[in-house]
């Protein structure tokens, strides 16, 4: 579970990424590439963005799905939920805030 979620973690053009798909999820790589440039100036390839999301892909925080010719990128956060509940004291998790 933990080296590849915190190797796709560990770079800051994908954790814009998971940024971008927090605010709206359901994107094309073009859209991502098109946010990317504008908000942040990130103005990778579409190649370097898809390798980007390919790493995110196989640490199960990004799946993706096939609508006619276009691929659309979900956020998937249960791997960052396993991860957060894996360190939390069970007497932590029941005290009221």
């Amino acid at each position: 579970m933990g080296e590849d979620l915190f190797k796709a973690l560990a770079d800051s053009t994908r954790r814009r990424i998971l940024d971008e798909l927090v605010e709206r999820d359901g994107q094309t790589l073009f859209e991502i590439c098109t946010r990317l440039v504008t908000k942040y100036g990130i103005g990778l390839s579409r190649q370097a963005i898809s390798q980007h999301l390919a790493v995110l892909e196989s640490a199960g925080l990004v799946s993706t799905r096939r609508q006619g010719r276009y691929k659309f990128h979900d956020l998937n956060t249960e791997p960052l939920e396993r991860i957060v509940t894996r360190w939390l004291r069970p007497d932590a998790r029941e005290e009221p805030q």
